[in-house]
């Protein structure tokens, strides 16, 4: 379910910087250059965030009812004792 939120949130930057870039002036002097410039900043580190969260986030355990590996072993050493 997570990853369905990280990849809304891919999808709603991706439009935010399509219809900002445009508009964005990037080489003007003063504080509208210095704004364009740390927005597409911003923009980047949510995208940067997004993706790595989407890629690297950790498998669901193939155990159907939830076990951790460690309650695994716990649970079979005390079934064989």
């Amino acid at each position: 379910m997570k990853k369905n939120r990280y990849l809304l949130c891919l999808l709603l930057c991706g439009l935010l910087l399509y219809f900002a870039v445009p508009r964005l002036d990037i080489f003007s002097d003063g504080l509208k250059g210095i704004f364009a410039l740390s927005w597409l900043a911003f923009a980047l580190i949510v995208i940067a965030g997004n993706l790595t969260a989407l890629l690297y986030s950790p498998k669901k355990s193939s155990s159907s009812t939830g076990l951790t590996r460690v309650q695994e072993r716990k649970r079979a050493r005390a079934f064989y004792r």
